[in-house]
């Protein structure tokens, strides 16, 4: 294979799984199930900085984190160590993956005719892709979505995903992820 043919297919993975966004001013920050507090900590930020007046953590129960009985109730206690107030926060605690985190944010958000036009979206950085779609998807067209990521534990970006195997397997599994997600959906238009 031609090296820039193989560089050129490496950059279109990595464009296509770390979406790039500006992050504006917001009707709402949105942080999927996780047990990856540096979310916690980049939603508070963006908070602190005037950027939304809510955040809604999404998320279940997790066995990574035993003791919390379930994400969003962890990654609440994270924003509210950051000093974010209690009445800024919103939980969805029976999410079990990014679909339901989406799905059960809308039904919230729905039910507390809360009327978002924009939203930020904070996630970890190889899981953004996915995340966006699944919000765009089951969120109505109207909403614009930005997005803030941050790195885990394993300190995976779109410039070193594919220097290690724990980064290829990392992107990779989401490439895979994202077909299951929305094979279906992609079938019926």
């Amino acid at each position: 294979m031609e090296k820039n043919k193989s560089v050129y297919s490496f950059q279109c993975i990595s464009d296509f799984i770390f979406p790039e966004t500006d992050v504006c001013s917001s009707d709402l920050i949105l942080i999927p199930g996780s047990d990856c507090p540096e979310l916690a900590m980049r939603a508070a930020e963006l908070y602190k900085s005037g950027l939304a007046p809510l955040i809604l953590i999404s998320g279940g129960y997790n066995p990574q984190i035993p003791d919390y009985p379930s994400e969003s109730e962890f990654l609440s206690s994270v924003v509210l160590s950051k000093g974010v107030p209690s009445d800024a926060v919103i939980l969805e605690n029976k999410a079990r993956n990014t679909f339901e985190n989406a799905v059960l944010s809308w039904e919230i958000i729905d039910k507390q005719a809360l009327k978002p036009k924009r939203c930020i979206l904070v996630c970890k950085a190889y899981h953004s892709r996915r995340a966006l779609l699944t919000y765009h998807a089951r969120f109505p067209a109207s909403i614009e979505f930005c997005v803030s990521t941050v790195e885990d534990y394993k300190k995976i970006n779109k410039q070193n995903w594919f220097q290690k195997d724990i980064g290829i397997e990392t992107v990779m599994t989401e490439v895979v992820k994202i077909g299951k997600y929305f094979n279906a959906e992609i079938k019926q238009m």
